[in-house]
């Protein structure tokens, strides 16, 4: 009896710790409503990621969906456009275009796109400007914009059961093989998660690549350098490439052992509200749910007529409350340096509390020989320019930031100044 009494408060405690699949579900549904909340934001462009993740979701508000569907065949559409007539490579947004479009079983023969001088369908030009990347690779060992771009680009043919070129596959195995697949000298885990759902989603398919053993052995790699790069608090890389890490792995087939852990440390930073940025949500609600990319293949759109539970999400009225600035300031060094070694310091002191945007732009107000530009990304706005100096994508050149040496993996909108610190500003090359 006793033996008995001890086995049934073991389960008891383990089932006590253990969070319930109710819990998991309301997270799910959090991370849903914050996407949805975001899609009414008018002054970003509409997030092609962030539609995917809404419509391989458990949930939907298919209202909310349909306008920024449509958002994206105006807004996003004519983005691209600008960017082809500018001669910008715009393979990873088109890329994420064509899948977003996927995913709301839209008919992508029906939609042109625009350039200089002549007017294509969708995958004529993605084709094309892959066509393009492989050139640079043989030329030049890269490709023009990058191999996670690349990467998405051989993802969106095959999941919209477009045959990929054998050669175009072949460049990304080379790369795997041979170690091409990093930002500097660290391993870039995004980047190793897209490269696995493509190559993956081509094997599922049989076609696109010329030998079964080496696309095998690519996606050996590709899983092994994953699971390798997992943290002892269960991270791959770090908070922002677990997701797209959970995706890849659940794609290629692994265990749920093989990533629990990296599957709690998710929950346990959107409890933690670490993912407010919503192109990170719009990657880690699909790995929460154990849905990836691949998941687009198959994607139906029958029987949306909006009266199932599952097509009723309705976003709770939220009381929008003024936060003060906080008038405690901290002590922020900003250090600049440029691509030929000469650096720059300043001091000045910020609200706690200030993004690194404000700060940035408080420094620009105050100090005249300081000076900032940024981009537009999904992930929000990126420096292009610091002290008068481009660090463009198209120079491989970009302006690592780091804090204390660390460097950072949030936006400059997204990381916040909450104590004294020195951030340097690095032009470098890749």
């Amino acid at each position: 009896m006793k033996g008995i009494i001890i086995i049934v408060s073991a389960l008891l405690a383990l089932t006590a710790g253990k969070p319930l699949e109710s819990d998991h579900e309301e997270l799910h549904l959090s991370l849903n409503k914050q996407l949805l909340r975001s899609v009414d934001i008018q002054d970003n462009l509409p997030n092609p990621s962030v539609h995917i993740a809404l419509r391989l979701s458990k949930q939907h508000n298919l209202a909310k969906e349909s306008e920024h569907l449509n958002r994206l065949k105006t807004d996003f559409h004519n983005d691209i456009e600008k960017s082809l007539k500018n001669n910008e490579l715009a393979v990873g947004r088109l890329a994420l275009y064509i899948l977003a479009l996927k995913s709301s079983c839209h008919d992508l023969e029906s939609l042109y796109l625009a350039g200089n001088d002549d007017r294509e369908p969708l995958f004529t030009h993605l084709k094309r400007e892959m066509e393009e990347e492989k050139q640079n690779i043989a030329f030049s060992h890269r490709p023009k914009t990058n191999y996670y771009q690349y990467s998405l680009g051989i993802l969106a043919l095959c999941v919209s059961g477009i045959r990929v070129n054998a050669h175009v596959t072949q460049k990304l195995i080379h790369a795997v093989e041979h170690g091409q697949i990093k930002h500097g000298e660290s391993l870039c885990v995004d980047t190793h998660a897209m490269a696995g759902m493509a190559l993956q989603c081509l094997k599922d398919e049989g076609t696109g690549f010329k030998d079964p053993e080496e696309l095998d052995k690519a996606l050996a790699t590709i899983k092994q350098r994953l699971l390798d790069s997992k943290r002892a608090d269960g991270h791959m890389g770090n908070e922002f490439s677990t997701g797209l890490a959970v995706q890849a792995l659940l794609a290629m087939g692994s265990p749920m052992n093989e990533f629990a852990t990296a599957m709690e440390a998710l929950r346990a930073d959107a409890r933690q509200g670490t993912y407010h940025n919503p192109m990170a949500i719009s990657q880690v609600l699909p790995a929460l749910q154990q849905k990836s990319y691949l998941n687009l293949k198959k994607k139906e759109c029958r029987s949306e007529d909006g009266t199932s539970k599952l097509y009723t999400l309705v976003l709770d009225a939220i009381t929008e409350t003024e936060v003060p600035p906080s008038k405690e300031k901290v002590s922020l060094e900003v250090e600049v340096i440029k691509s030929n070694g000469e650096a720059s310091l300043y001091i000045i002191h910020v609200p706690r509390g200030s993004s690194l945007f404000e700060a940035l732009s408080f420094l620009q107000d105050k100090q005249k020989d300081f000076n900032f530009s940024t981009q537009e990304s999904l992930w929000g706005p990126f420096l292009s320019m610091v002290n008068g100096e481009q660090a463009r994508q198209t120079d491989r050149r970009y302006w690592h930031i780091s804090t204390d040496g660390t460097s950072l993996n949030q936006g400059i909108k997204d990381y916040k100044i909450d104590s004294a610190q020195k951030i340097t500003f690095k032009n470098t090359g890749y």
